[in-house]
C-alpha cells in the first residue's frame, strides 16, 4: 500500500463518523402514498456535523421543502429529527442542528487558497442508498458559474465560485463534505452535470462562513437583499430586446401571476428602484463581466448605505440605496 493510499484510508476513517445521511419524508402529498398511517420517504441527501453539539452544514436545496420532515441518520445507525436553523439561498448552504452532544465533526478547512490539481475527497449517500460512499479527484477548475435548477421549488439558480472536480458526485452526495489531504472540509458538494462525465461541482467552505457566524450572533441567518427580480444583460439580450446597454441587471418580473419585479417595502423600492430600470453600477462596481447583481449585494451589510447607478428611459441616474434584511 503506497503513502497515499494510507493518507487517504485514514482521512476517510477519521471524518466517515461525522458524515450524515439526510431522510426526507412527508405523511401526504403528491408522488407518494401514505403507508399504514406512517410518513414515506421521498428523497434523501448528504451532510457533516461541524460542532460536537451538533450543528450540520448541507445544501440548501437538500432541505428545501418547507412542509418535508428531515432525520439524520449517522454511520452508527442512530437517528434524530432534524431542526433547519437556516437556509441560504444565494450560497445553496443550510445549516442544521440535532439533539445530541459529544458527536464526532469535521473540521472546516480553507477554500480560498486552492489550487488546480490539488487533490480531493467526497464523502456522501449516493443516490441515497449508498451510504459514506468515497470519492478520490482533483480540482478540476475554479471560480465556476453553473445554473441550477431545483426541482423542488422550480427556482433556477446561478451558483457562483463553484470547485470543479472529476470526483464522483452523484444525486444524493449532495451537502457532503469535500476534503483536502489535511482532513478539512473545503467545500460542500453540490452540483452534478448530467450527460457530462467526470464534471461536478462543490461549493467552496468559505461561503458558509458568514452563515455559520450568523447563527452564533443571530441565532439565524442574516442576509441583505435588494428585493428586485432581475435579468442580467448581454450582447444577445440587448439585441434580442432591443435594449440601449449590454450590461447590467434588468428590472423585470417573471411571467408568473402576481408577480412584481420590485417587492412592496423592499431596499430597492425604498431607494425609488422601478420595473424596467437597468442597475448599471452597484456600490461604483460595473455589473458585467460575470460579476452579478446578487454577488455584490451579499458583499453589503445590513445598514450599508450603498450609490447604485441605474438607467431609465436611456437617461443615467444615482441613486443611494441603504441596505437591509432579506426578509
Amino acid at each position: 500500500m503506497t503513502e497515499e493510499e494510507e493518507l487517504i484510508i485514514d482521512i476517510v476513517k477519521r471524518a466517515s463518523p461525522a458524515v450524515i445521511n439526510i431522510i426526507i419524508s412527508k405523511s401526504s402529498g403528491k408522488g407518494f402514498k401514505k403507508i399504514g398511517g406512517k410518513q414515506s420517504i421521498i428523497g434523501g441527501g448528504s451532510g457533516f456535523i461541524i460542532s460536537k453539539d451538533g450543528f450540520i452544514l448541507t445544501n440548501r436545496h437538500v432541505v428545501a421543502d418547507l412542509n418535508a420532515e428531515y432525520v439524520a441518520e449517522r454511520q452508527s445507525g442512530e437517528k434524530y429529527p432534524i431542526k433547519v436553523i437556516g437556509r441560504d439561498q444565494i450560497n445553496d448552504i443550510a445549516i442544521l442542528k440535532i439533539n445530541a452532544t459529544d458527536l464526532p465533526f469535521i473540521e472546516l478547512g480553507s477554500s480560498k487558497d486552492l489550487r488546480i490539481g490539488q487533490t480531493v475527497i467526497t464523502i456522501g449517500n449516493a443516490l441515497s442508498q449508498f451510504h459514506n460512499s468515497v470519492s478520490k479527484g482533483i480540482t478540476s477548475g475554479l471560480l465556476r458559474v453553473v445554473s441550477a435548477e431545483e426541482s423542488e421549488d422550480g427556482i433556477t439558480q446561478n451558483l457562483r465560485g463553484l470547485i470543479q472536480t472529476d470526483a464522483a458526485i452523484n444525486p444524493g452526495n449532495s451537502g457532503g463534505p469535500m476534503l483536502n489531504t489535511d482532513g478539512k472540509v473545503i467545500g460542500i458538494n453540490a452540483v452534478v452535470v448530467n450527460g457530462a462525465q467526470n464534471i461536478s461541482f462543490a461549493i467552496p467552505i468559505s461561503n458558509a462562513e458568514k452563515d455559520i457566524e450568523d447563527i452564533k450572533k443571530f441565532g439565524k441567518i442574516v442576509q441583505p437583499s435588494l428585493g428586485v427580480r432581475y435579468t442580467m444583460i448581454n450582447d444577445e439580450f440587448q439585441k434580442k430586446y432591443n435594449l440601449p446597454v449590454n450590461y447590467g441587471a434588468w428590472i423585470i418580473k417573471e411571467h408568473l401571476p402576481h408577480d412584481v419585479a420590485v417587492a412592496h417595502g423592499s431596499t430597492a423600492q425604498k431607494a425609488g428602484v422601478k420595473e424596467d430600470d437597468i442597475i448599471l453600477e452597484f456600490n461604483n462596481i460595473p455589473i458585467k463581466d460575470g460579476i452579478g447583481l446578487d454577488e455584490l449585494v451579499l458583499k453589503t451589510n445590513i445598514g450599508d448605505e450603498i450609490s447604485m447607478k441605474i438607467l431609465r428611459n436611456k437617461k443615467e441616474k444615482i441613486l443611494r440605496v441603504k441596505m437591509q434584511e432579506k426578509k
